[in-house]
């Protein structure tokens, strides 16, 4: 009860240095680094034993990986699910909007069959047709510029209306970047009819 505690100490730690003289470090030398966390540790190991040993396999491995998320984007873009669907058409905003546009007729998906006849007429030596051609290609861009300001001014006002605390930034644009396409070959493809609104 009354014996010091050095004596105590003593014994013990006689144990520990003659079980640490076997190990190569110093055992009073700092580590260094701190111990890393258990999911640290764990992370770092499964990432060894995935990581390809040469720089072939890892290619191989890159290419594998970059072919298969690209034909799930393919699958996305046909069927229109949202899971794989590349990130400018991620989105309720981005689907409403593409839902927009595809249930109304839009004078300027029909701009390239248009611009074709024109381009056709225009070649022909005929004064008259060539004259046609020109007031014709006029024509068409007044009514695409005139649908594609009414169209922007109606889906800004649904946004606002469906979405107001959700960011809008480019939705309008892509709304009528898609009206330039034809219907049949828009992506991802038209999830509504013609005159069913969304």
């Amino acid at each position: 009860m009354f014996r010091s505690r050095s004596k105590e100490e003593k014994a013990p730690t006689g144990k520990v240095t003659a079980d640490l003289s076997t190990q190569s470090r110093d055992p009073q030398a700092p580590k260094g680094r701190p111990t890393p966390k258990r999911s640290e540790a764990q992370t770092q190991r499964r990432r060894a034993s995935t990581t390809p040993v040469d720089r072939k396999e890892a290619v191989k491995r890159s290419r594998e990986a970059r072919r298969v998320d690209m034909a799930k984007q393919r699958e996305a873009l046909a069927s229109g699910d949202e899971r794989y669907l590349p990130v400018r058409d991620k989105g309720p905003v981005r689907r409403f909007v593409r839902d927009f546009v595809d249930s109304r007729f839009c004078i300027a998906e029909w701009f390239l069959p248009m611009a074709v006849v024109i381009l056709v007429l225009s070649v022909i030596q005929i004064r008259n047709i060539q004259n046609i051609s020109l007031l014709l290609w006029l024509g068409v861009i007044v009514l695409i510029v005139l649908d594609s300001i009414g169209l922007a001014f109606r889906l800004r006002k649904q946004l606002r209306i469906r979405f107001p605390d959700t960011p809008q930034r480019g939705a309008v644009a892509y709304g009528l970047m898609r009206t330039l396409q034809m219907r049949r070959l828009r992506l991802p493809k038209p999830q509504v009819k013609r005159g069913e609104r969304p």
